[in-house]
């Protein structure tokens, strides 16, 4: 079973009637990119998962720019697309894992444990020697039965209550110029929460796309976390997508237990009741 990361050749080895395959693939300044992509060419096999319609669930204008989507809806949607209780589900994208690691997030919110997020994506895969079809996948009916959720959220509430009495860190994944509130352009402010850590999110990656060994990724994320155990992390970055890259980071790295606030930096900064902190 895999649970966080597996390579391109693994992939290729396993048996195709018990596994899914998932493609996350998207673009925030784009977003029919992903399916164009998947409609010219995919992992064979795979089905198309969109951020914004399958991943995402409606906003209000208060809950952020992706917020989560109905469990039920997208239980069905996923029953839909032939992914049982047996089966080994893996996810890629184009991205370093940041669309793909959200749906492997919320795999686990539905309480499957056999979701992996295919190491270096569609890169690794070619490289690998895989090839891509364009044929539509086709799927059988199964049921897709909701389990106790494998890891946990946090709402905005929580995050205003640990201000004045700490009891986790948050981490957040945007890159350091986003974190300081320099150059902003997604949300309608800059900057970020008080208190906050900041790990972006392609740190965790190496030169090749691929994620650091787990080894150094437990050494960066303990020198980052000082002494604090993986439960006392709350991950957050703009709408609670690239996050999930670093809460998989945690979790292959061995750093099991830290958790998801997903409505993020685009929900936090919707209220101007909240504080916000700019600079480094």
């Amino acid at each position: 079973m895999y649970t966080t990361l597996i390579s391109a050749r693994d992939l290729a080895a396993l048996p195709a009637d018990t596994t899914a395959v998932l493609d996350c693939r998207f673009q925030l300044a784009d977003p029919a990119y992903g399916e164009r992509a998947y409609l010219a060419g995919h992992v064979p096999g795979a089905h198309y998962l969109h951020l914004d319609t399958d991943l995402s669930g409606s906003k209000s204008g208060r809950n952020g720019r992706h917020p989560l989507p109905d469990s039920h809806l997208l239980a069905q949607k996923l029953g839909l697309l032939g992914i049982g209780a047996d089966s080994q589900v893996v996810v890629y994208d184009d991205a370093g894992g940041m669309f793909a690691a959200r749906a492997w997030f919320l795999l686990r919110l539905l309480g499957h444990r056999a979701v992996a997020v295919l190491d270096g994506g569609v890169g690794a895969w070619l490289r690998a020697g895989g090839v891509l079809s364009s044929a539509l996948s086709p799927s059988t009916l199964r049921p897709f039965m909701s389990s106790p959720a494998l890891t946990q959220v946090v709402d905005a509430a929580a995050v205003l209550a640990n201000l004045a009495a700490p009891v986790f860190a948050v981490v957040d994944a945007r890159s350091p110029e986003r974190f300081r509130g320099e150059g902003e352009t997604l949300d309608p402010v800059g900057g970020h929460i008080p208190a906050a850590l900041n790990r972006f999110f392609q740190a965790n990656l190496g030169v090749d796309g691929c994620f650091k060994p787990a080894a150094e990724l437990a050494a960066e994320w303990q020198a980052l976390l000082g002494g604090r155990l993986a439960s006392e992390v709350v991950h957050q970055c703009g709408s609670g997508v690239t996050a999930c890259v670093n809460l998989l980071a945690m979790e292959y790295a061995g750093l099991a237990g830290s958790r998801l606030y997903p409505g993020s930096w685009s929900e936090w900064c919707s209220d101007p009741a909240r504080p916000v902190s700019a600079g480094g």
